[in-house]
C-alpha cells in the first residue's frame, strides 16, 4: 500500500519541478524578447527630428535639409525623399530626385540625414515665390513642420534627393 501513497508524492513533486523549469523558461524568453525590443531601432516619424535648412550653390542652387534626433532618441530614416512642398498646392510638392532607394540612415546624437531640395528644375522665368517649406517624414505627413527658407525661392517643379548619411549624396543634380 505504501508503494501507491509515495507513488502520487513523487508524480506531484515531479510536476512541480517542470513548472518551476517551464515558467523559469518562459520567464527568461520573455526578458529577452523584452530586452531585444528596447535596443529596436524603429522608424523616424517628424516629431523625432530636428530640421535646420541651408542655401547650397552648388548644381544650380539648393536647399540642403539637415535632420537630427532629438535628445534620447535613436531612430532610423528610410532611403526615400522627404514629403515636402512650398505651399499647399500640389504643384509646389516635391518629386523624386533619384530613381531608387538609398541605405537607410539611422540617427542618434549628433548623426544626421541630409536631403537636397531643388525648388526650380525647369530652365524658364516662371515660378512663384515662397519663405516656408512644408516638411515631414514620409508617411507621416499630418504631423508637417514648417521651416522658414534662408532666402525666398521661385518653385517650379520642384525635386528632393533621398535622406542620405553624407551631405554630398544630397546634391540635386538636373538630368
Amino acid at each position: 500500500m505504501r508503494s501507491r501513497f509515495a507513488a502520487p508524492s513523487a508524480r506531484l513533486a515531479l510536476a512541480a519541478v517542470a513548472a518551476m523549469a517551464v515558467t523559469a523558461t518562459a520567464t527568461a524568453t520573455a526578458t529577452a524578447t523584452a530586452g531585444s525590443r528596447s535596443t529596436a531601432v524603429r522608424a523616424c516619424v517628424t516629431k523625432d527630428l530636428t530640421y535646420k535648412v541651408s542655401l547650397k550653390t552648388q548644381a544650380g542652387g539648393y536647399f540642403l535639409v539637415t535632420a537630427k534626433a532629438k535628445p534620447g532618441v535613436t531612430c532610423y530614416l528610410e532611403g526615400v525623399f522627404p514629403s515636402a512642398s512650398f505651399g499647399s498646392s500640389a504643384d509646389t510638392e516635391v518629386s523624386p530626385a533619384e530613381h531608387a532607394v538609398s541605405d537607410r540612415v539611422t540617427l542618434s546624437g549628433s548623426t544626421a540625414a541630409y536631403a537636397g531640395i531643388n525648388p526650380k528644375t525647369t530652365n524658364n522665368d516662371h515660378g512663384r515665390e515662397f519663405d516656408f517649406l512644408h516638411l515631414s517624414v514620409a508617411g507621416d505627413e499630418s504631423n508637417a513642420v514648417t521651416l522658414t527658407l534662408p532666402e525666398t525661392a521661385t518653385v517650379d517643379r520642384p525635386t528632393a534627393t533621398n535622406w542620405h548619411a553624407d551631405p554630398a549624396d544630397a546634391v540635386p543634380f538636373s538630368g
